[in-house]
């Protein structure tokens, strides 16, 4: 194959394409970059119908010589004929000789491979011929080094591959897609439905439009070169963004105008790192060309545009809190969208455009890497917890961590204490002892809510509308809570909460509102609603409320009892759960957990031998690399990947290890390696062990790749480094031992840069 891919003009064939990095998004810029592909495209399909004798031709520049030891990589046109084109209305005879003086032999000799071929993989290995000079283009274009350095190992690969007529695949320290999760795209749809999910169908397809304009913008924009980002202040940044620039080159804005390698949306394949890390200069220029745009398109369109800035302005807030929910794997719904899902249970709502039902936004299942036990196993932990003997259960009856509400729910077990829901009534005859129960209600308000007027608790304890679940004990109401249930709104708004002064501190408040909850979620209702004041919020806050109102404004405005000088609080149910049970299953879970360490413990008792890294010079290595976690059932958790220094952790260790496998054998049959291929003989060398201290040889290593030792390739670069640093420390400068060592890690480097391994 040639070093350069020229036409027989000697000129490179190329449309041009869309190379520019400076994070324009004017539509101008749009267009040239569609304008570009459509080019390329249409170059193809001119390809596509030549002669099959102008195929083989233009597939002959790209194929090596098939003759006996001809080492020409590509058939070059005779002088007399460079001028003209292959892809107009050049056809050589096939017996014209290569041009190149060391080949010399005829074209049909380069194709002689070819004759097998079928029209579409010949059109395949056209197409790819196309973006090969496509990419040297932009190579010679490209003023940034980095920008520059990426189109220059595309080019080597997709050549490589028109040679080989193999599949293009990027392998290396980039790692695979996607590279970070959730995606952008899934928090922009998270976004939505967080922000916007209250509002009416109408205005919510609007702002799904507005999301689906931003994530277009952001899957054709042009990023910065890291050169060009003067913004980046620290070192982590710097290296971070330098790493999904790389990415984004690689797997999305390159893929774009050469059809050979595969291509991946940016918002599909990046996360939050990399939207953070652009997202102020992507909002300032959006903003600008909405300006601009704006009066120049049409009204439909100029709505959305309007309302691009609110929604750019509100994702920021996003983007930059550390804590937003959008960017949780296990995201639900808001509130707001749940408490409207029956108005919308017919229509779609997903960004994607994959036609799912509003009613099913809620479905959310959450994935886990954890492998589930068997059942013979928790059974064997039920068991064992339940056994009588069991040595881990408590010796007192109330361990010091006891939850609040155990004793309350002991006495209420005993039929010490009893809960009644009971209410006023004009429709239906209300019972003496409901009556009698409501008055105590009203004495106990009255004396422990000072601040409220007794006509006004009268009014309420009263009032048909209004329920109370109260605390009785002998007989006598000494607790409880008034409330009142919003069915047509999905809320129950709480009004008074108290507990005789007398009967304080035992757990009755918690075990009251634990029933009051079991009680509204068996009746579809899912929150809970009051205004607190100063010396309520605490216990509120203890009992699963917050002052973060998740429920839109209109769905409780004009309904519940506004205060002057409170505070309001949200407490949202979950259907499953039983919250008067909630802290029994609790410990019951956590005993079962400790039995199954136990029996873990007992099953696995091998001890590893220490790591012997840090003595080697190695200073740091990641957690998963320490002998027996694995064993023992400890998984890696998903995080983002450390960018700063991508090379030093692999996500697949398999992988890795089956590059370093390869590297390996390489260097153990080079000719240079015979002084290396076992540890050092004391007997025939008696002082060498008190010059080496930390002696390798390359058997060691093999041992150690096959012991899955090297988590990482700076594990075994620093082997390979300690044989030849042993070496030379030994062996003077003159010596044949002295000469292997530096021929061998020369080899080495080599081999290690041709899988993408080495970085120095």
């Amino acid at each position: 194959m040639s070093e350069n891919p020229k036409n027989q003009n000697g000129e490179v064939k190329h449309e041009k394409s869309d190379s520019n990095h400076g994070g324009n998004s004017s539509g101008a810029q749009e267009t040239t970059r569609q304008d570009s592909i459509e080019r390329i495209m249409m170059r193809k399909q001119k390809v596509y119908q030549l002669p099959r004798n102008q195929k083989l031709t233009k597939l002959s520049m790209y194929s090596s010589c098939q003759a006996n030891e001809c080492r020409c990589s590509g058939w070059k046109t005779p002088e007399e004929n460079r001028h003209k084109d292959v892809e107009v209305d050049y056809c050589p005879d096939f017996a014209e000789e290569c041009r190149n003086p060391n080949c010399k032999h005829s074209l049909e000799t380069h194709i002689q491979h070819l004759g097998d071929i079928t029209e579409e993989q010949m059109n395949e290995l056209l197409g790819a011929i196309v973006d090969v000079e496509n990419l040297y283009m932009s190579m010679l274009r490209e003023t940034d080094t980095d920008t520059k350095k990426v189109y220059a190992y595309l080019f080597r690969l997709l050549r490589q591959c028109i040679l080989t007529r193999t599949q293009a695949v990027i392998r290396g320290p980039l790692g695979d897609p996607p590279f970070e999760q959730p995606s952008i795209s899934k928090a922009v749809t998270n976004f939505v439905m967080h922000k916007y999910g209250h509002l009416h169908q109408a205005e919510l397809d609007s702002m799904t439009d507005v999301a689906k304009t931003f994530l277009h913008c952001l899957n054709h924009w042009n990023f910065e070169a890291p050169s060009a980002r003067q913004d980046l202040v620290s070192q982590e940044d710097v290296s971070n963004y330098k790493i999904n620039y790389t990415r984004w080159l690689v797997f999305c804005h390159v893929p774009a105008f050469c059809s050979s390698l595969r291509h991946f949306e940016t918002s599909v394949v990046f996360g939050r790192t990399l939207l953070k890390a652009v997202y102020q200069y992507v909002y300032q220029q959006l903003l600008m060309r909405c300006k601009i745009e704006r009066d120049r398109m049409p009204p439909e369109k100029r709505i959305m545009l309007t309302q691009l800035p609110k929604f750019l302005e509100a994702l920021k807030q996003e983007v930059v809190n550390e804590d937003s929910p959008i960017w949780s794997p296990n995201f639900k719904p808001t509130s707001s969208l749940l408490l409207h899902k029956t108005k919308r249970q017919h229509e779609g709502s997903s960004l994607s455009g994959t036609g799912k039902k509003m009613g099913d936004a809620k479905r959310y299942k959450k994935e886990s890497d954890c492998e589930d036990l068997s059942d013979d196993v928790v059974a064997r932990a039920l068991k064992r917890i339940n056994d009588s003997n069991y040595s881990s259960r408590a010796e007192v009856v109330f361990p010091p961590n006891a939850p609040r509400d155990e004793a309350a729910k002991a006495e209420e077990n005993r039929r010490e204490i009893e809960f009644h829901v009971v209410g006023n009534s004009l429709t239906k005859p209300v019972t003496k002892q409901s009556m009698l129960w409501l008055l105590g209600l009203h004495s106990v308000f009255a004396h422990q809510l000072p601040g409220m007027p007794r006509e006004y608790i009268s009014q309420l304890v009263f009032d048909p509308k209004h329920k109370t679940l109260a605390l009785i004990k002998e007989g006598r109401p000494i607790g409880g809570i008034c409330f009142r249930t919003f069915v047509s709104q999905g809320f129950t708004e709480i009004v008074f909460c108290a507990v005789t002064s007398s009967e304080q501190v035992k757990g009755y408040g918690t075990h009251l509102m634990n029933h009051l909850k079991d009680y509204s979620t068996q009746r579809g209702i899912k929150h809970f609603l009051t205004y607190a004041d100063e010396f309520a919020i605490g216990y509120f806050k203890k009992q699963g409320f917050s002052k973060d109102i998740k429920v839109a404004r209109h769905v409780y405005a004009g309904f519940i009892k506004e205060y002057e000088g409170a505070t309001l609080m949200h407490c949202e149910l979950h259907p499953s759960l039983i919250y008067t049970q909630f802290s029994s299953v609790i410990r019951k879970q956590k005993e079962i957990v400790k039995e199954l360490i136990t029996q873990r413990q007992q099953e696995v008792q091998k001890v590893h031998p220490g790591l012997t890294c840090f003595k080697e010079g190695v200073r740091s290595i990641p957690i998963e690399s320490i002998p027996g976690l694995r064993e023992v059932g400890w998984r890696p958790t998903f995080r983002a990947q450390r960018t700063a220094r991508p090379l030093e952790e692999s996500a697949d260790p398999d992988k890795l290890a089956n590059s370093l496998s390869g590297v390996l054998l390489a260097v153990r049959q080079h000719t240079a390696a015979w002084p290396f291929l076992k540890p050092v003989n004391q007997a025939e060398v008696p002082d060498y062990y008190d010059h080496i201290k930390y002696p390798m040889d390359l058997k060691t290593m093999n041992e150690r790749l096959k012991n899955k030792y090297y988590v990482t390739r700076r594990l075994f670069m620093a082997d390979m480094a300690r044989i030849f640093t042993n070496c030379r420390l030994y062996n003077s400068p003159e010596t044949e031992y002295y000469r292997c060592a530096n021929t061998l890690e020369r080899y080495f480097q080599t081999k290690m840069k041709e899988i993408g391994l080495w970085d120095k």
